[in-house]
């Protein structure tokens, strides 16, 4: 596998600020070659459904391996959640705008977000995700994650997962992971999706 479900396995659950686990070297060392050559180059900023872009080989054994039934009970058995029979749904970023990173909790439909970072070691002081104690101030965090290619990061997404980081403009490669409550949510975020495709077209952004 080009992913490593034993490292997730053996990796510790954090619960400050809330229930997390970040997992350096998910995605093994000798597959990151290809992969950052099979993945979508989507070339602007946004989130985008991979049902829409283009991408290699390697990239799509990665998105098999993401969502198989190993890796769905490996992060529902570390996080306390059941997740089998739950749909998944898998978006790319590539470019990050200045304006990216505000302060947020992932919505009420999804149910665990995986991200999975695809970057060279980051030296920035923007673009690190910051688990925060709060919705108010970004300075308030317990934990900081680089987006260093093949890092994991997975939580629940509770009320309370506040996350965010400082302002980076540039590129930026995550793959997102979600399951999801049910099969009307991905069609209603996949529709979203598309109108907002649409529109940025006609801006060029």
């Amino acid at each position: 596998m080009l992913i490593d479900l034993d490292l997730l396995r053996e990796s510790p659950l954090s619960g400050d600020p809330f229930d997390h686990i970040v997992v350096p070297g998910f995605i093994r060392q000798e597959a990151l070659e290809d992969l950052h050559g099979d993945y979508p180059d989507v070339g602007r900023p946004g989130s985008f459904p991979v049902n829409t872009v283009t991408f290699g080989p390697s990239f799509g054994r990665i998105l098999e391996e993401i969502q198989s039934p190993e890796m769905t009970a490996a992060i529902g058995e570390k996080l306390g959640v059941e997740l089998a029979g739950k749909p998944t749904m898998v978006t790319v970023r590539d470019r990050c705008r200045a304006r990216d990173g505000q302060i947020h909790v992932d919505s009420k439909g999804k149910v665990v977000t995986v991200l999975i970072y695809m970057n060279p070691p980051w030296e920035e002081a923007g673009g690190r995700l910051r688990l925060l104690r709060g919705p108010d101030d970004i300075e308030d965090y317990a934990a900081e994650i680089p987006p260093n290619e093949g890092t994991l990061l997975a939580f629940r997404c509770t009320p309370d997962a506040w996350h965010g980081h400082k302002s980076f403009e540039g590129r930026r490669r995550a793959i997102q992971l979600n399951w999801v409550v049910g099969e009307r949510y991905v069609k209603r975020e996949q529709r979203r999706h598309r109108v907002s495709a649409f529109f940025k077209r006609i801006k060029g952004g």
